[in-house]
């Protein structure tokens, strides 16, 4: 399988430009669905089903398979959004640069949705039935939390014993096998607006409760546990000469381990749930929408099945934990043996210098080909 892959190289990065050069941010549905458009061709030719849920304002999310009626013992999901918003494609598009590409989205996670279809590829060639006993999900809303798509993982990963997550692996190699989990909170304050000259004593002030929530708030923060909260934006008032009337604050939430996510909540909740200022109201949207990825029993085994395969075909693959959240919370947290990471290698996420290590692109490709082989055995 690693000659298959290596001699279609050139094709996986001409692949990756065309799907780099589509602008699909997680509100641009028309880039979301090109981009399926451009990957569904290939599985078909494979003699793979696909199912698709349409959504009406987020790009639509994919189940491939190649027979529906017949249980698979492996999902893989892959994202087809990213964090840019229209226009992005114009001003940087791809490009290569030594042994390096670049682009919007090329690592988080383009590449990796090349890689995916090419490690499918490569079993399909060699007539090794292992292709057979997967099912790929295709979602379009990941880098927003996953609201159309999570039910649709946690629906499907019922009945399997792996998942492995297409998210890129780190700059320095290593894949994932653990996460942190997280979610989101919208804090609003209503008070009374007067005029701050005139009659103060009248207002209500939004920005004052607001600051006295947002105190709190960041008192819940423990690094030694691994609990992280941050009021990353806020927002009030209408001139400088009135008391506000309402404020607004965005809370972001990460939690190392599930028992803290009740916990956490629970004090938000609390926090919230009565005024400082007398005569002001407070309203409390969102919640944790991701539990962690925690290295559990499962999850350990799975990660030496896919280290021997790595040290098998000559890699030395080393695993990390890290703070930001994925879809690998779902499936792990329904009981199936998880790892992530397993996308080639890049760095810059979310960022201008957003790029892919060229040359991972195949080592990864035939990794995750001889996983599925392997795990299918």
């Amino acid at each position: 399988m690693e000659k298959y892959i290596l001699n279609h190289k050139k094709e996986m990065l001409g692949l990756i430009e065309q799907l780099v050069n589509i602008d699909s941010g997680s509100n641009y549905k028309k880039g979301i669905d090109a981009v399926a458009e451009i990957l569904l061709k290939p599985f078909k030719e494979m003699g793979f089903k696909i199912t698709m849920q349409k959504n009406k304002q987020y790009g639509n999310n994919i189940v491939i398979q190649y027979d529906e009626h017949i249980s698979t013992d492996i999902l893989l999901v892959a994202h087809m959004d990213t964090v840019f918003p229209v226009g992005t494609v114009r001003d940087r598009p791809f490009e290569i640069k030594g042994n390096r590409a670049y682009g919007p989205g090329i690592i988080d996670m383009k590449s990796s949705l090349i890689t995916l279809l090419y490690a499918v590829k490569a079993l399909y060639h060699h007539n090794n039935d292992a292709y057979k006993n997967i099912t790929i999900i295709l979602n379009g809303d990941e880098e927003i939390g996953s609201p159309t798509s999570r039910k649709l993982i946690e629906e499907i990963s019922t009945t399997k014993k792996y998942a492995l997550i297409m998210e890129p692996a780190r700059k320095d190699g290593s894949i994932v096998s653990a996460r942190r989990g997280g979610g989101k909170y919208i804090l609003s304050v209503k008070g009374k607006a007067a005029h701050s000259g005139v009659s103060p004593e009248e207002g209500k002030s939004a920005i004052e409760e607001l600051a006295h929530k947002i105190i709190k708030l960041q008192q819940l923060n423990n690094a030694q546990k691994g609990i992280s909260i941050n009021v990353g934006v806020i927002e009030g008032g209408d001139a400088v000469n009135v008391v506000p009337s309402e404020a607004k604050g965005m809370v972001d939430v990460r939690i190392t381990s599930r028992d803290q996510a009740k916990y956490v909540r629970k004090r938000i909740e609390e926090i919230c749930s009565k005024p400082d200022i007398k005569g002001t109201h407070i309203t409390l949207k969102g919640g944790i929408n991701r539990l962690p990825l925690e290295l559990n029993q499962a999850n350990k085994k799975l990660l030496h099945v896919i280290q021997d395969v790595a040290d098998a075909i000559g890699i030395e693959l080393k695993a990390v934990h890290t703070g930001g959240g994925s879809d690998a919370s779902f499936p792990a947290n329904l009981g199936v043996a998880t790892v992530d990471g397993l996308g080639p290698v890049g760095g810059g996420l979310h960022n201008e210098d957003e790029y892919l290590e060229i040359d991972s692109l195949t080592e990864r490709c035939f990794l995750l080909a001889e996983t599925i082989s392997k795990l299918s055995e």
